[in-house]
């Protein structure tokens, strides 16, 4: 039960955040913030060592039983490192933000309670094992996200890259969905875990491959793959905090999970791997690219992003090729699983730590134009360190832990071309290639971030105000950080021991029994020469001397028109549906309650008089009806009478008494057919409405004696007679036979053995559709309580002028 408490800690915790800010003026919120995700995070470490053991933890509540829906929480090897990640990214990020968001200047309430809220999100979806709370906390968090995005949403900027980050993540999540029910029908269970021991048999089935590629979309869009990635730079106008937790660590990661803990499913198609690892070097190859043109530093850092992502997520589709090869545990395919996991821990690392850098120079210097910075490194010596350490770990220099995991990916990519089925053999040999010529567009924009932002000719003239080193608060987190990248590089294998093997025990978990069956042992040197080595050596060469040479080549960019990217695209279709919907709705929103009526009535008979024939639910039958007799066809003709009065009458009067006299023939037959609750309802229903109606007409204006004549309008007259004979189909239809059981039958069987009553319509009222009948009344109460103020205030103005006097 606490396993699953845990998940929603963040969220109960945003409860008070508010009455802490409006409460505790002295004290930076964050302080008490700080508590959640430091507690959290020292709570998921003690599992640590029993999960590196191979144990899963699993608990779980129901939410909505009658549909099989839970909050289940499982933790394994993969769950565990994403909450830890979550939690401990997740306090360096909520420190960093008390010395960067100033107390008195920002709304900090608000931004606590969407980053808790954020962090509830991330936690549900690593954690959850049904697929439906999966999805809840997946659109959670590309709400809480927008939210965060949007923080200073007086500017355009923000709102707009908010905007654009929902609108994708949210279509990716709805595609996601689809794929999910398929897996349901597919399994007949919405648990991941017994979908994966059923693995081999779905893949013969033929929803398996749509199920596929709508998950894809999901991870696609989520983690900013091409060509889905166009959101992310624009999401970098966040507070730096907020882009350190969500884009470096946290909800990027989300679309790398979900392919990681879906891939003992999918693996064994040949679609699986080409898609995942086709489109993530793709995306690493595009996002290298185009992170040199950009002189934003957070935009460098975003497109450094997206092409990491890429990397991580091509080694997760070559580790699904270890599936389809006998000894996989022993090959070279072994590598790819856990490059991806162990790249995903050091990216969070550096990445994190550049972005707070990055926030840093904007905080001290006002400015993030790469082209207005330079020189700070004798001014910053310590973000200078930083900022070298985390740079020179995503250019996959030694000593850093970027190095390690960045020879492992040159091995799976190498070991493709070995790979005989689906055609790795041929093409495969480009993956190599692609992954070389990223890896040194890689490696030139870590030297971009760093050296034009430290070194070369100082600018003060540029800055905003006078730079300085930041203070030692707002420097912690990042420190923190960059040694961890240095860290790791000398403890490599106790970080794979206990974090890496266990996730990746998780991802295969037809090749490996328990972690310790994972026979990788990582090394900096493996006492010869190595392709990957070579390939490495050949980075630093081209990547130097292109650097060096980058104003002269640089100006290829210029030769990728904005016309053409796929920015411009997305911004030309919302430019376009936004025309064309307000278009469309001018067309119907002409203000005339007539209009609308018509448009409501003519859907309304189409529809319905449409499905009574297209499910030939229409018959006529006059079996066990009763005979009319003279008093009703009495009746009939006093509410025609009635009704034609209402319509006809010159009098508001008149047309109120025979309205009234309509009611009360109704109330009548009510009467007559043995239903006397109902007759009583009409009675005082028709007496109140009559008598409010007399009340409201009283001061109005009396009819003109000239009579005003309407013109004949045959499309009125068509959509009338269509109503009259839609309401006359469906009675007739209803009465003489039944397209659906009828649930009335329920009611005589359960009225007194399960609801305890005799009368069958106040237990209808009062049991069956109690909440209904409940919010009905409330509904009531609130408008009367509306109207008794509105007379209250009417009255009070009218008396203030009196007593002025």
């Amino acid at each position: 039960m606490l396993q699953v408490l845990y998940i929603f800690i963040p969220m109960l915790a945003a409860i008070f955040v508010p009455f802490i800010y409006k409460s505790i003026k002295n004290i930076h919120t964050g302080w008490f913030v700080l508590a959640v995700p430091a507690t959290l995070a020292v709570i998921y470490a003690t599992y640590i060592a029993r999960v590196a053991k191979g144990e899963v933890f699993y608990d779980g509540i129901p939410w909505i039983p009658s549909l099989d829906i839970s909050v289940v929480s499982y933790l394994d090897g993969l769950s565990l490192l994403f909450s830890l990640l979550i939690t401990g990214i997740g306090s360096l990020v909520v420190l960093y933000s008390i010395f960067y968001l100033d107390k008195h200047k920002e709304k900090l309430h608000n931004f606590y309670v969407y980053l808790l809220l954020f962090m509830s999100a991330m936690l549900g979806v690593v954690q959850s094992d049904h697929l439906i709370t999966l999805y809840f906390f997946w659109e959670l968090t590309s709400i809480s996200s927008f939210l965060l995005i949007g923080y200073w949403y007086t500017r355009d900027a923000s709102r707009f890259g908010a905007l654009k980050s929902m609108m994708i993540t949210v279509f990716g999540g709805l595609m996601m969905l689809g794929g999910f029910i398929l897996l349901y029908l597919m399994g007949g269970t919405y648990s991941i875990r017994e979908l994966i021991a059923m693995a081999p048999n779905l893949v013969q089935h033929p929803l398996f491959i749509w199920a596929l590629i709508l998950l894809l979309f999901g991870a696609f869009t989520k983690s900013a793959q091409f060509p889905f990635y166009i959101w992310l730079p624009d999401a970098m106008e966040a507070p730096t905090p907020v882009s350190a937790y969500l884009h470096s660590a946290t909800m990027v990661k989300a679309g790398i999970y979900l392919v990681a803990r879906f891939t003992p499913i999918f693996a064994a198609s040949e679609l699986w791997i080409w898609l995942v690892t086709g489109v993530g070097l793709l995306t690493l190859f595009w996002g290298s690219f185009f992170a040199v043109k950009q002189t934003d530093l957070k935009s460098i850092l975003a497109f450094s992003t997206v092409s990491q992502l890429g990397l991580i997520m091509s080694l997760l589709g070559a580790g699904a090729v270890a599936f389809h090869v006998n000894g996989a545990a022993d090959s070279m395919f072994k590598y790819a699983a856990f490059a991806a996991i162990f790249h995903l821990i050091n990216h969070a690392t550096f990445k994190g730590s550049l972005f707070m850098i990055a926030g840093i120079i904007d905080h001290e210097t006002g400015t993030r134009d790469i082209r207005r910075l330079g020189g700070l490194m004798s001014i910053m010596p310590l973000s200078f360190t930083v900022a070298a350490i985390g740079s020179f770990s995503m250019a996959g220099l030694p000593p850093f832990n970027g190095f390690l995991s960045k020879e492992m990916f040159l091995t799976a990519m190498l070991s493709l071309q070995n790979f005989e089925f689906f055609g790795f053999d041929t093409w495969g040999v480009l993956f190599p290639i692609v992954a070389w010529i990223a890896s040194i567009f890689t490696f030139i924009y870590s030297f971009y971030f760093v050296c034009r932002t430290f070194t070369g000719k100082y600018k003060p003239e540029l800055y905003a105000h006078k730079p300085h080193e930041a203070p030692i608060g707002m420097l912690i987190s990042p420190m923190i950080l960059a040694s961890l990248v240095v860290i790791i590089f000398f403890i490599p294998n106790l970080i794979g021991d206990t974090f890496v093997k266990p996730a990746v025990q998780a991802i295969q978990p037809f090749l490996y029994n328990a972690p310790e069956d994972i026979n990788i042992h990582v090394a900096a040197w493996h006492g010869e020469i190595t392709p990957e080595l070579v390939m490495t050596i050949g980075i630093v060469i081209i990547g130097v001397l292109l650097f060096v040479a980058l104003p002269k080549w640089q100006g290829i960019y210029k030769l990728f028109p904005r016309a053409l990217t796929f920015n411009n695209a997305y911004d030309k279709m919302m430019l376009a549906l936004d025309v064309g919907l307000n278009r469309v709705s001018r067309l119907y929103m002409t203000g005339s309650m007539r209009h609308y009526l018509l448009y409501m009535f003519s859907g309304i008979t189409a529809i319905s008089i449409g499905t009574l024939f297209v499910k030939d639910a229409f018959s006529l039958s006059f079996e066990g009806t009763a005979p009319i007799r003279s008093y009703e066809l009495i009746l009939i003709v006093v509410l025609m009478i009635g009704t034609a009065i209402t319509i006809f009458a010159k009098s508001r009067l008149t047309a109120i008494i025979g309205l009234g006299s309509v009611g009360y023939t109704v109330a009548l037959f009510f009467v007559i057919f043995n239903a006397p609750d109902l007759a009583l309802t009409q009675l005082v229903i028709e007496t109140i409405s009559v008598a409010l109606f007399l009340l409201a007409f009283y001061h109005l204006p009396k009819l003109g004696k000239r009579e005003e004549r309407m013109r004949f309008q045959l499309n009125r007259a068509i959509i009338s007679i269509a109503v009259g004979v839609m309401v006359t189909l469906i009675a007739l239809s209803a009465h003489s036979q039944k397209l659906v059981p009828t649930i009335s039958k329920y009611y005589e069987e359960t009225v007194y053995s399960k609801a305890g009553g005799g009368n069958i319509v106040n237990v209808i009222l009062v049991d069956y559709r109690g909440f209904d009948t409940l919010f009905e009344i409330t509904v009531l109460g609130i408008a009367g309580m509306a109207i008794l103020a509105m007379i209250k205030l009417r009255m009070n103005r009218k008396e203030k002028p009196h007593e002025n006097k």
